[in-house]
């Protein structure tokens, strides 16, 4: 069998949505009458075209799900994961400012996997930089996540 990760972290900002949510989009966030979302100024939100199949297909593994953003916009950023149903995949969540070393050491306390059975996704290359030193194989997202780059960050981990 494949080595499989055993906890797969997701960022948010241009990783799961095409935006940063502290200064692109204006909350408090609402749906409307046809089920889009809209910021407090009418502007249309939406996730990367393949995130929810990304997110559904860890899941359908029985692979646990994180969230590690650096964001100071809090409570729009889980308001958004609310609206846009994505809550449901997510079992442990570290959405604050400050060093996604940090956020990774609280994920490995909270779920007791430790550091090298992660695999993460960014689209920051210091974060990238950062967490790899800990032992977690990470996947650098240029354009949003992708089934394909979800194929290529666990065989990367298989072959770690």
């Amino acid at each position: 069998m494949n080595k499989r990760p055993r906890l797969v972290v997701f960022d948010l900002d241009y990783t799961l949505w095409p935006f940063w949510v502290d200064t692109h989009v204006d909350p408090p966030f609402r749906k409307s009458s046809d089920g889009s979302v809209l910021d407090s100024n009418g502007q249309h939100v939406r996730l990367y075209p393949e995130t929810m199949a990304v997110l559904e297909q860890v899941h359908s593994k029985g692979i646990p799900i994180a969230l590690a953003s650096r964001t100071g916009e809090v409570q729009g950023a889980r308001q958004l994961l609310e609206m846009f149903g994505l809550e449901r995949y997510v079992r442990y969540e570290e959405i604050y400012p400050g060093s996604k070393a940090i956020h990774f050491q609280r994920l490995s306390q909270q779920s007791g996997i430790p550091l090298p059975q992660m695999l993460f996704f960014d689209d920051e290359s210091r974060n990238i930089q950062d967490v790899s030193k800990l032992g977690v194989t990470c996947i650098l997202v240029s354009n949003g996540i992708t089934l394909a780059l979800l194929k290529q960050g666990l065989e990367a981990f298989a072959n770690s």
